[in-house]
């Protein structure tokens, strides 16, 4: 199935070897070298690769993928002024290294790059919420304690969610009603969990978030605790804090941002990442397709060029999607 599955891709994706003589031909003293920080995470590398490939085969461009991390790319562009782009920015864990950049006009944002950004909160199966409508709230979820398997699945410790769920914990009076909360060790225990119920269509009730593997491969319900409640959600975010109120989770931030210097030299380019948003699902369903697949971030991007042209067609000149035209439908 693999082999069925990739084949397409294979030869698409041999393109990111170099730029192609085509592409070498558009213009590109309009373009020339574009360098893209590359966070090191799944949804981050899927991201610059499509937007390298898009760029190198639509616009002309000589695109450089940098390795590096939130700070790290911070400081690089406080004190280099490079890399010319970064995505997958995650505002709340960027804080004021970030918002002191961009207040002194060396970095602009052009985007939210997932929308509506990184989603996290409590969660149940869609079959489960199906079979019993109560439990997408967490009034229904305590009601019926045994209808979710009796179980909280709780982050890590170390994790900052698991903070920020201790203080919900408390604030509900979860454990009173009947469920137990069960602390996992990993990440990798807490997905084995949910994967598992699922297989076999059990109870499942517990804390994940997106985009990942996980939330792609299975259809979640998110249980709904309330609403969101900014100043109570930051005490949540605090392990000291003795009177937690509950407050949902909100969505966080994740940004597309260029330097101001790159934004005035190339306005056209800056243009294309200001339209590359993805829904934070379509991401999740990428990831889980490269797991399913065990492909590579470059695979993965041409698979979302040959299979999503009703969201990326949007994104580009005129001149330049039908160049990406002509390769995904090839």
């Amino acid at each position: 199935m693999r082999k069925i599955t990739l084949l397409a891709a294979a030869g698409a994706a041999a393109l990111f070897s170099g730029v192609s003589a085509q592409a070498q031909d558009a213009k590109p003293a309009e373009c020339g070298d574009i360098s893209i920080a590359q966070m090191n995470w799944a949804a981050a590398e899927v991201t610059t690769n499509i937007a390298k490939f898009m760029l190198e085969q639509g616009y002309g461009c000589h695109v450089s993928l940098v390795k590096s991390d939130t700070i790290p790319a911070i400081t690089s562009v406080a004190e280099n002024g490079r890399p010319d782009v970064v995505t997958n920015l995650w505002l709340n864990s960027a804080g004021d290294a970030y918002k002191k950049l961009e207040k002194s006009g060396k970095i602009k944002r052009v985007a939210q790059v997932l929308k509506p950004g990184g989603v996290e909160g409590w969660w149940i199966p869609a079959y489960l919420a199906k079979e019993h409508p109560e439990l997408k709230t967490i009034k229904g979820v305590m009601a019926h304690p045994d209808w979710v398997g009796g179980r909280f699945n709780n982050c890590p410790d170390g994790w900052g969610c698991r903070v920020v769920n201790d203080n919900l914990i408390k604030a509900l009076d979860l454990e009173k009603s009947g469920i137990k909360v069960f602390n996992h060790g990993s990440g990798q225990t807490l997905a084995s969990s949910l994967g598992a119920a699922y297989t076999d269509k059990k109870p499942w009730f517990g804390y994940y978030w997106g985009p990942t593997v996980v939330m792609g491969k299975y259809k979640m319900v998110r249980v709904k605790l309330g609403d969101f409640d900014k100043a109570e959600f930051a005490k949540l975010q605090n392990k000291d804090t003795k009177d937690p109120k509950v407050s949902d989770f909100p969505a966080a931030p994740i940004l597309t941002a260029v330097t101001s210097k790159f934004a005035k030299s190339h306005p056209g380019i800056t243009d294309f990442f200001s339209k590359m948003t993805f829904k934070t699902d379509t991401m999740s369903k990428l990831l889980a397709w490269q797991d399913k697949n065990k492909a590579n971030a470059q695979e993965t991007a041409v698979h979302f060029i040959t299979s999503y042209q009703d969201t990326w067609k949007s994104w580009l000149s005129p001149e330049a999607a039908k160049k990406l035209a002509k390769i995904s439908n090839g």
